[in-house]
């Protein structure tokens, strides 16, 4: 049994699970469960475990998740198909979140706590390329790490960027359709994965991030648009962190409404909130959870609903029969919470779009126009570039999400696709252009299988050489596994000069 978890916690835990407490116990020496997740705007399900092997087991919550074996997941991040972006290693459990918010093509979608990206990559492929996926953290370091795991799935319809949550709402109010807050938490639910979660729970437990979780929903409710989805998620078990935060946030804001998730085998409902999910350790194979769904109102309908909703049970009931507290306990996002500098009012709104939805339309930048290496290599591509959405940045080139224009103010590490960089008239393509590329929708690709030991040399920043048999090339290429995208080459004859980005090599 664990010897480490705080003698507070266990007493906690135990007025929350009753008689489940033991097996809770119990279940922190268990191996924590590993877990990989197809990205579908590369591969199906089906596919993937046809090319991984049959040792895969489905996760019952999402349709693309698996269980790996703890000692297989070092070879499953040692592997081709994971520099391609095929999948992404994932904690089963962590899943849940962006499976459950209802996102869909062409949605302007917010993952507000993004880092390092494994909810985020998801929601990207859920918008199979269309709308905008924002992701953003306030940390720029973490931010880096969220970035290069968006290019790696190929994902081309993104924002990224490092800023605090009431500077994004003070500029794109009720922007958003679907906002995703998986907000930083006391980690309770990660004590078995990361028993080094225990230190910074007696360093700043429960009672501190429920402060912080409560001002990231605050800015979240501005961010989102009337109609609009809000999906909180934690992994902890406290109630001041969860059910507390949802309730008081409900009543904060009449115009948010909980609707209510449908649970999955292995789940259970909200404590003293139903329409809520736990997840459990000793419940299901993966680590804790909290999810909540929230959906904001339309003007008429929040008026027809009256100016504030009463729930059920307030806060303080749900504490007073699950976690008895001090005396002059208060919920903790009902406190009085330390005032932050308030963005600017300086509303921004998208540019006017045409009839059907796009930006205006025109004639090619003309940085592009007069690179004739940039044009040519755009039709080599085979996609059906908008010319309105290019954007150009000193030397850079990007290709901007449908509808979106940056703002002025925001600490942006990307906007759109980088598709590559213009220098002495000369173009270099990204190697986030790589990868949202294949042999099918570039003309020039040379494609090795993924046995061939041409592709872990390749990424290993080395020059590889194509046999004497196989037709000689020249110029750019595109290298692929299996016609996934990995990276560039320059190729002259049997000789491929590398291009792959020193930052991403195998190691």
């Amino acid at each position: 049994m664990r010897q480490d978890l705080p003698e507070s916690f266990k007493i906690q835990m135990q007025k929350l699970l009753g008689g489940e407490y033991g097996a809770y116990l119990e279940s922190l020496d268990d191996p924590p469960a590993a877990g990989l997740r197809v990205n579908t705007l590369r591969w199906s399900p089906a596919e993937a475990k046809e090319k991984l092997g049959a040792s895969l087991r489905p996760v019952s919550w999402t349709e693309n998740g698996f269980y790996v074996g703890i000692d297989a997941k070092e070879r499953f991040a040692k592997d081709p198909y994971y520099y391609a972006g095929l999948y992404y290693l994932q904690e089963p459990s962590a899943m849940a979140p962006a499976r459950f918010l209802p996102v869909k093509p062409g949605d302007k979608v917010l993952d507000l706590c993004a880092a390092p990206g494994g909810k985020s990559t998801e929601l990207g492929a859920r918008l199979r390329g269309k709308g905008l996926l924002w992701a953003n953290d306030i940390s720029s370091s973490r931010a880096k790490a969220l970035l290069k795991n968006l290019e790696l799935f190929g994902i081309a319809n993104i924002c990224v960027s490092s800023e605090a949550p009431d500077k994004l709402a003070g500029l794109y109010p009720e922007y958003f359709d679907c906002i995703l807050a998986d907000a930083p938490c006391s980690g309770e639910g990660m004590f078995r994965r990361d028993p080094g979660m225990v230190k910074d729970w007696l360093k700043r437990g429960p009672e501190y991030y429920a402060l912080v979780q409560a001002e990231i929903l605050d800015q979240a409710v501005k961010l989102l648009r009337p109609g609009g989805y809000l999906l909180y998620s934690t992994c902890t078990f406290s109630l001041i962190e969860d059910e507390e935060n949802v309730l008081a946030l409900l009543r904060r804001y009449p115009e948010m409404e909980l609707e209510p998730l449908e649970p999955f085998p292995g789940s259970c409902g909200g404590i003293g909130l139903e329409g809520c999910l736990r997840l459990f350790p000793h419940k299901l194979e993966g680590e804790g959870h909290f999810l909540a769904l929230m959906r904001k109102k339309h003007a008429e309908e929040a008026e027809a609903d009256g100016s504030r909703q009463e729930h059920e049970l307030a806060a303080d009931g749900v504490r007073q029969e699950h976690e008895p507290a001090a005396d002059g306990h208060k919920p903790a996002a009902d406190r009085d919470r330390p005032e932050r500098k308030q963005a600017p009012d300086r509303a921004w709104h998208a540019p006017e779009l045409t009839t059907d939805g796009k930006l205006p339309a025109g004639k090619l930048p003309e940085k592009i126009a007069e690179t004739p290496e940039l044009a040519a290599f755009l039709e080599k591509c085979g996609f059906a570039w908008e010319p309105g959405r290019f954007m150009i940045n000193g030397e850079a080139v990007y290709y901007l999400p449908e509808g979106f224009m940056p703002a002025r103010g925001i600490r942006y590490l990307r906007t759109g696709l980088y598709v590559g960089t213009v220098k002495k008239g000369r173009f270099e393509p990204s190697q986030a252009m790589a990868m949202v590329l294949s042999s099918e929708t570039f003309a020039d690709s040379i494609s090795f299988s993924h046995e061939d030991e041409r592709v872990v040399r390749y990424l290993k920043g080395e020059t590889v050489f194509l046999r004497e048999d196989e037709p000689k090339r020249q110029g750019l290429q595109l290298l692929c596994v299996d016609g996934h995208g990995l990276g560039f080459v320059k190729a002259s004859g049997h000789t491929l000069k590398n291009k792959y980005y020193p930052g991403w090599r195998w190691m």
